[in-house]
């Protein structure tokens, strides 16, 4: 390996004691806790392991955590009244209802119901609108960390050419957006992309948020290329045991961390950097509704 890892754990950790800081300082200078409410509906295994992480950090950096875990079968009428009084609580400053919802919800009609100024997802119709525009909104907790990390690790992205793997609304698009905002020329690539190991090859910044396990191999990478690896795949591992998985990203970490300059692990790279943003979102949010100055380095 010849590429330096860009360690998401260590750099979460750093967003986390920032935001711990800020918010010691407004319950200080302003008798003010930033309030994160996050709704679950269902009994999904991964969303019930996420939705505890979050908010054991929550309360861990000092905010208040709510949780609501509701029934598969809740209906959307009972869903969008519990939303409404979130919107009308003025101690909860971010709401987050967990995704995937229950087929028989609606998932846009859910998140356009949440007000976009404690839409800390970043996935309301507002806030993809002004992120689009380049506007002040909240903006989505993945892209958000994968942008820190590579400005941590560029300063600054001006000229840089960047190519994201994946047009998804949550990841693809708003990354696209952001790299834009930092001065990229920037190239969203998807599956029916011609020459696409090309387009991949003559990029500066690669960030892969496709969904399919080790699809970009080392031979892609331009040598020393920044690779950011959204993907989080579970495949089978025999070599660990039967039955036994292991989670993989959608870059081929060995080959492509041979060729590239810097790489993002999976696991211990983006996914970290998620929640740390959720938090960071949270406090940004609560300083926009007091008026109060936003924490520097935790947004856009």
């Amino acid at each position: 390996m010849t590429a330096q890892l860009i360690d998401g754990k260590a750099f979460a950790a750093t967003v986390r004691e920032k935001v711990a800081a800020h918010v010691s300082k407004l319950k200080a200078d302003h008798d003010l806790t930033p309030g994160l409410a996050v709704v679950l509906v269902g009994e999904d295994p991964a969303s019930q392991v996420y939705v505890r992480s979050k908010g054991k950090q929550t309360v861990e950096v000092g905010m208040k955590s709510v949780e609501h875990k509701l029934d598969r079968d809740t209906s959307e009428a009972d869903l969008l009244a519990l939303i409404k009084s979130l919107n009308a609580d003025p101690t909860i400053h971010g709401i987050l209802v967990q995704l995937p919802l229950p087929d028989h919800l609606d998932e846009d009609l859910v998140i356009n119901s949440i007000d976009p100024a404690k839409d800390v997802d970043g996935f309301h119709i507002s806030n993809v609108g002004l992120l689009g525009t380049g506007q002040k909104s909240m903006v989505p907790c993945t892209p958000l960390g994968c942008l820190m990390m590579l400005r941590d690790h560029h300063g600054s992205l001006s000229g840089l050419n960047a190519v994201v793997v994946g047009r998804s609304n949550i990841v693809g698009k708003p990354m696209a957006q952001l790299l834009l905002g930092d001065s990229c020329t920037v190239t969203i690539a998807h599956s029916r992309t011609k020459d696409l190991p090309d387009v991949v090859r003559g990029a500066d910044i690669v960030v892969a948020a496709v969904g399919r396990p080790q699809m970009v191999p080392g031979d892609w990478i331009k040598p020393g290329a920044t690779v950011i690896d959204v993907g989080i795949n579970r495949i089978d591992a025999p070599e660990r045991g039967e039955g036994k998985t292991r989670l993989v990203g959608d870059v081929d970490f060995d080959s492509c961390a041979a060729v590239a300059g810097a790489i993002t692990p999976v696991p211990g790279g983006v996914g970290p950097m998620t929640i740390a943003c959720l938090l960071a979102n949270t406090l940004t949010a609560c300083c926009r509704a007091n008026q109060l100055e936003e924490p520097e380095g935790l947004t856009v």
